[in-house]
């Protein structure tokens, strides 16, 4: 009940704060600030169709999408201070984003707690924990991660980076099972944390995660602190399980996603790795502009998603309604796969997706329990947790509802729940006491 009466008064603030900087607008800039407002607008489309440009053309357009991109902002914001409405309009955009953070605030706390149930379990008496030295820039070394497992009573395997790919990460945890294991643990990317995490699953062994890699996804939307890779080490000692469900691809798990598509087309480049940005400056204006990588269908549940130029199949669906607060699940343990398609035909359609986010008509969300991606060629390129394959078609993805055990510190941050799409008319039925916790949760 406690959260329900703070979502109110949030709401109510929001709805005050936009109020006023409608008002303080119409109040001190007048005709003038109406046209503040659409020198704004029209300078925001203008941003999208020129990043569009610079990502989808090469030469001449590229450098004129990317001046534009510039050039708009600018512009804009030289047409403020000429017509001397600046300290109104920063104002209002001031009263206007507290509304918007106050109106987060207010659809977060109105969709309740939802996290995964914790168990109390016994500890491990044989932890083996497998660790990857140069994984997230050598936070292993930087952290002491190996050093501060052993004094926990875990025996440490440590990756050899010199061995690259040749080296079997999941052969070395069937290898750990073998021995007499009855914890298996990773301290590196979320793609070797997968390749673990299966082997774990088959033995119906709790599975530990240190946040050493470069994002952390997993450990993200698990609760873990990423600032900290070491405090997952907590949980050998005083830790509890959460049940989570785990993503199979073509017989793979995936703790995060899958992609199809542009990402996994740039992906599987050789020289993704060691150049990002130029590789993907060079390979988007072939994938976006008639997308020169294989056609793809995606069947999900009886919906289809025809010719995508992307395609990202997640372990549970993404909490993020728009651009600002993307790629979080709060929950791990729904049971379901959540699907994301995107086709951007051109300039006008990016404007609206950089406007919109996920509810752009250029993007189409789904959920259900298996997917099924097929195209005419044998083979295509997927991205696997960020790893690049390339897999025989058809590729299916399923969802093992509760197949991984996963052991997590008793203390730790928690997930945090990002808020839904934000609704004015939901921020007014809430601020009326007319809407119930938890309303348009999915």
């Amino acid at each position: 009940m406690g959260e329900v009466v703070r979502a109110k008064w949030l709401a109510r603030a929001a709805i005050g704060c936009g109020t006023a900087a409608v008002g303080v607008l119409a109040a001190g800039a007048g005709l003038r600030g109406a046209l503040v407002v659409g020198v704004g607008v029209a300078a925001l489309a203008l941003i999208a169709v020129g990043v569009w440009w610079a990502l989808s053309r090469r030469g001449p357009a590229r450098w004129l999408g990317a001046l534009l991109a510039v050039a708009a902002p600018v512009g804009a914001v030289a047409l403020v201070v000429g017509a001397e409405t600046w300290p109104w309009v920063l104002g209002a955009v001031a009263l206007w984003s507290a509304g918007l953070s106050l109106g987060r605030s207010a659809l977060r706390s109105a969709r309740g707690p939802r996290e995964v149930r914790e168990r109390e379990a016994p500890g491990p008496r044989r932890p083996v924990l497998i660790m990857n030295p140069e994984s997230g820039g050598g936070k292993v070394r930087e952290f002491h991660l190996a050093d501060r497992a052993r004094e926990l009573g875990a025996e440490v395997v440590l990756l050899d980076p010199s061995a690259g790919p040749e080296q079997d990460v999941a052969l070395l945890a069937e290898r750990a099972v073998a021995d007499g294991a009855d914890l298996l643990g990773v301290a590196g990317g979320d793609g070797t944390q997968a390749l673990v995490a299966q082997v774990a699953a088959r033995h119906g062994l709790p599975f530990l995660v240190v946040a050493a890699g470069t994002r952390n996804h997993f450990a993200l939307d698990l609760g873990l602190d990423r600032d900290d890779p070491a405090s997952g080490l907590d949980a050998l000692t005083d830790g509890v399980e959460l049940r989570v469900d785990l993503g199979e691809v073509a017989g793979r798990a995936f703790v995060n996603n899958v992609s199809f598509g542009t990402y996994a087309e740039v992906v599987r480049n050789p020289e993704y790795r060691d150049a990002k940005a130029s590789t993907v400056l060079a390979m988007l204006p072939d994938l976006l502009v008639g997308y020169a990588g294989t056609e793809l269908r995606a069947e999900v549940g009886g919906e289809v998603l025809e010719r995508p130029q992307a395609v990202l199949v997640s372990n549970n669906p993404y909490d993020a309604g728009d651009l600002l607060d993307p790629g979080r699940r709060s929950r791990l343990d729904l049971g379901r796969l959540g699907v994301l398609g995107v086709r951007v035909d051109g300039a006008a359609q990016a404007a609206e997706l950089a406007l919109r986010g996920t509810n752009a008509e250029a993007v189409r969300t789904l959920v259900g329990r298996e997917v099924l991606v097929t195209a005419e060629a044998a083979r295509i390129p997927v991205a696997v947790d960020g790893e690049a394959l390339e897999l025989d078609v058809p590729v299916r993805c399923v969802i093992r509802p509760g197949a991984l055990r996963v052991r997590v510190p008793r203390r730790r941050p928690g997930a945090v729940r990002p808020a839904p799409p934000l609704s004015w008319g939901l921020l007014s039925r809430l601020a009326a006491g007319r809407v119930e916790a938890n309303e348009g949760a999915r």
